[in-house]
């Protein structure tokens, strides 16, 4: 059986953010670096660094603070490392205008302290992941969506051809089209794309190890409820943080968490026949994501009832010919309904999900789509009582794919 329903994601306003000198000082000694930013700045933003760990500890994180350090003191911005998890309650966090998680990795934060990142970054906080970010509380769903991907594995540090795809984002305006650079470069256990807006990717043909193929993104950003999250997975060398290209792409990343600057996170849209995450819904009623072993990513689209719905905005149904998904049921089942523009726009297909077994037995099911329907995706769901069946994966494809 799937687990049980999660109550709701909690809601609020803004964070006050000026509450950094308090926060600092109820914190006292959990703090390993006070406080550090520009002599004079005018009202200087505030940054919490957070570099636990609970697992393989980099070499390179007292070189990560230091650099948070250096911007800090030269962009006007003040930065408060520290490892102890306690600093991550409401009124503490409070204080900060982004949070930035420095090659954390493991499960590093209890329960409580999770709510209190959910709640800060839901309600208009900033998050910024820096490489092992991404190996980093693989047992809460939530944060999966919050970093964008769960790290798998990595080939040896060497050099590789960086592609930029965003030209106007502070973190990455400065770049041109590709950049050498020398890292350990992650490869993960999902594509994000469709659920975050990416940045840059890797050219796997200019290194060995690569195993996301032709579309590896390693650094992107997204918005997160009425916050804020920038993730890349560079920064792994202490040489890295002597790169001025890498200091400025952590630099801008920071001004986009922190709300100092503006940039467009939507995320970027999927193209024709390639596999969508279920789980990577931008609305819906009902779904939440379930944990399945044997599911892409360890996740699927699951908690799926009579009338239950999910929608992405970044999956468009324009030039789709047939919609193809990988499902899973030990209920009665039920059927998929393929709509454009809303939960009840215009019905461009159904696709019957049968018993397959178990939860974690996996089959594909398929319809063709009629042609003419645009706008974003929307996926309704009909069956009879309790739990119908868990969606893995999907794929629109264009007419000549998936025929």
């Amino acid at each position: 059986m799937t687990p049980a329903r999660k109550p709701g994601r909690r809601q609020g306003g803004k964070h006050p953010r000026r509450l950094a000198a308090l926060a600092a000082l109820a914190l006292g000694g959990a703090l390993l670096t006070g406080p550090v930013a520009q002599a004079g700045a005018a009202e200087p933003y505030d940054v919490l660094v957070f570099s636990k760990t609970a697992g393989f500890r980099h070499d390179s994180i007292p070189t990560g603070i230091a650099t948070f350090q250096e911007l800090g003191g030269e962009h006007g911005f003040t930065v408060t490392a520290t490892e102890d998890a306690s600093a991550f309650t409401p009124a503490n966090l409070a204080g900060y205008d982004a949070v930035v998680f420095l090659s954390t990795t493991g499960d590093v934060l209890d329960d409580t302290q999770q709510d209190a990142l959910q709640a800060y970054v839901d309600d208009g906080g900033g998050f910024m992941g820096v490489h092992a970010a991404a190996d980093t509380e693989y047992d809460w769903p939530y944060y999966q969506q919050l970093v964008g991907a769960w790290f798998k594995s990595h080939p040896a540090i060497q050099d590789a051809v960086v592609e930029t795809e965003d030209h106007e984002h502070p973190a990455t305006a400065h770049f041109g089209p590709t950049w050498l650079h020398n890292d350990e470069l992650y490869n993960y256990r999902t594509d994000p794309r469709g659920r975050v807006h990416v940045l840059q990717t890797l050219d796997e043909s200019s290194y060995t190890g690569g195993e996301m193929g032709e579309d590896h993104p390693i650094t992107w950003c997204h918005p997160q409820e009425t916050g804020r999250s920038f993730y890349t997975g560079l920064g792994h060398t202490n040489e890295s943080y002597a790169d001025p290209d890498f200091r400025q792409l952590l630099l801008g990343g920071l001004e986009y968490a922190a709300g100092q600057k503006d940039a467009d996170c939507a995320p970027s849209g999927v193209p024709g026949g390639t596999p969508v995450e279920a789980e990577s819904y931008t609305d819906g009623q009902g779904v939440q994501p379930a944990g399945h072993g044997a599911a892409s990513g360890g996740q699927t689209l699951g908690f799926i009832e009579n009338g239950d719905w999910a929608g992405y905005a970044h999956v468009p149904v324009d030039g789709a010919a047939t919609f193809t998904a990988k499902v899973s049921s030990a209920g009665a089942g039920g059927t998929i309904h393929v709509r454009a523009g809303a939960p009840d726009g215009p019905e461009l297909g159904t696709a019957d999900v049968p018993n397959t077994g178990s939860w974690e037995t996996f089959q594909s099911v398929t319809t063709p789509l009629t042609a003419g329907g645009t706008g974003p995706l929307y996926l309704s769901f009909t069956g009879g009582a309790g739990s119908l069946f868990d969606i893995d994966s999907f794929t629109l494809a264009p007419a000549g794919e998936g025929d």
